[in-house]
């Protein structure tokens, strides 16, 4: 069974670009109490008027909750509306942002060579004007979609830049993402004693920074517990996974893909202790998800999927024919083999 690792995706960055309206304190509120409905307005009413400043602010801030959603492919088109918009002016930091935040985008979709083309844009412009916090996201972003691309050493040298900037601004949470997410590609490379020590910083640190109940804690337990589980240390492992869970459930709500990651990190442990009866409802329930909101050529959909048919593959013949069409049945039987 293949788990999902869960990055700590560096923040959107909201264009350089302000309006004079006090519309809501966005950084405080639960992704899915956002009110995309305010910025739609502000829009239509920008557009109308020719205020571009406040078109830019409108598009950043509806990308940024269709991101927080999950819902990538609408961030993507507010981002790139911004992008077109930005690249007339002559705002070199607004426009590093946007690109980060794009890439961003397209990597959540599993576009990573678009993610690469927009994050490598950002970090030649940051570098050009110095904009240490555009640089050290470009980094940390670069690091993600070189990790899931499995290039995992060119994504450690992007994370240990991401933590030597992190460091040197005293930037706490950009750190504890840098740390979390160079655990994994140790993690990877199958040093778990590395990983281990990396996931207690970053989740240490994130707890400081948020408390227990917050989407980032939420990722650090979701990989402390994939590693526990590579460990065989299931017991260790399963409330770890039910707590990542629960915590994205109350936040993100039940549909959004970072629940069915949880849901597939925790069927599969299950299913490695041969409890498929708690397995399946599980897998079922991520791949409803991730078809959904990612689509079902989409990594992780197809990471699900596979799970589940591995799954199924354990089960008696008998019970295979009663509930499949038999070339399903074969199909279903040629995994075995593997």
């Amino acid at each position: 069974m293949i788990q999902i690792h869960e990055n700590q995706t560096n923040s959107a960055q909201a264009s350089n670009y302000e309006t004079e309206l006090n519309l809501e304190n966005f950084d405080q509120i639960t992704p899915k109490k956002h009110n995309p409905k305010i910025y739609q307005k502000l829009l239509k009413k920008a557009q109308d008027i020719g205020d571009k400043k406040s078109e830019i602010f409108a598009l950043g801030r509806l990308a940024m909750i269709y991101q927080s959603w999950g819902q990538y492919r609408e961030a993507v088109q507010y981002l790139q509306q911004q992008l077109v918009i930005i690249r007339e002016t002559n705002d070199r930091y607004s426009l590093a942002n946007t690109l980060g935040n794009l890439g961003a985008a397209y990597q959540s979709l599993g576009q990573y060579q678009e993610a690469i083309a927009h994050l490598q844009e950002q970090l030649a412009i940051a570098q050009e004007i110095d904009d240490i916090l555009a640089l050290a996201n470009a980094f940390g972003n670069l690091g993600i979609t070189y990790q899931s691309l499995g290039k995992y050493q060119q994504a450690i040298e992007y994370f240990q830049k991401q933590l030597e900037i992190a460091q040197q601004i005293g930037d706490k949470k950009s750190k504890a993402n840098a740390l979390s997410n160079l655990g994994i590609s140790y993690q990877y490379q199958c040093d778990f004693a590395q990983a281990e020590s990396l996931f207690l910083q970053g989740l240490k640190i994130h707890e400081e920074l948020f408390g227990g109940n917050n989407p980032s804690v939420a990722s650090n337990l979701n990989n402390l517990a994939s590693l526990y589980q590579d460990q065989g240390r299931y017991t260790e492992a399963e409330p770890l996974f039910l707590r990542s869970l629960a915590i994205r459930e109350k936040l993100l709500g039940k549909e959004h893909p970072d629940v069915a990651t949880s849901l597939n990190n925790l069927a599969s442990l299950y299913h490695n202790q041969g409890k498929y009866a708690e397995a399946e409802p599980l897998y079922q329930r991520a791949i409803a998800i991730c078809s959904e909101k990612l689509g079902e050529n989409h990594p992780n959909t197809q990471t699900v999927m596979m799970n589940y048919l591995q799954m199924l593959s354990q089960l008696p013949d008998e019970e295979l024919s009663q509930r499949f069409p038999p070339e399903m049945v074969e199909y279903i039987q040629s995994l075995r083999q593997n």
